[in-house]
């Protein structure tokens, strides 16, 4: 399990930037490689990303799901689980937004295998703060 935290800054409101992370298509395009290929239900997408470890480029299909939602603490929860396409791995995680005036912090504990995982954990790592840092850049000025 890789387990990051990110800070991030924004001059939008709390109840603006509160309000962008449930517009799932519009918050998995903050993710460098990521896109929504069909809503499932209100808070559940069906995504994919590509991404690009070293010299191989991989695609991970599946979904991503609003799973808690504490409006008063402005605290959200979003599931991911998802396939290599064409492999054996898979990439899941749960990513937790806390929120307050200002910014808010994202915390993200993650469980890849299978090509991904066979990088290093290093490797891994790397890639997946880089994304993580992009996203919450993106996200500050939604």
């Amino acid at each position: 399990m890789v387990e990051l935290d990110h800070t991030f800054n924004t001059s939008k409101s709390l109840e603006h930037t509160w309000n962008s992370i449930f517009d799932l298509e519009r918050l998995i395009g903050c993710v460098q490689g990521g896109s929504v290929l069909e809503e499932l239900e209100p808070q559940r997408v069906k995504a994919q990303i590509d991404v690009k470890m070293g010299a191989m480029s991989m695609r991970f299909t599946g979904t991503v799901a609003v799973i808690e939602r504490d409006d008063e603490q402005h605290r959200a929860v979003l599931q991911v689980k998802s396939r290599e396409a064409g492999g054996q791995g898979y990439a899941n995680a749960d990513v937790v937004f806390t929120l307050a005036d200002g910014g808010g912090t994202v915390h993200t504990a993650a469980q890849i295998t299978g090509k991904a995982a066979s990088m290093g954990e290093g490797v891994v790592v790397s890639v997946l703060d880089g994304l993580i840092k992009e996203f919450t850049g993106k996200l500050a000025t939604m």
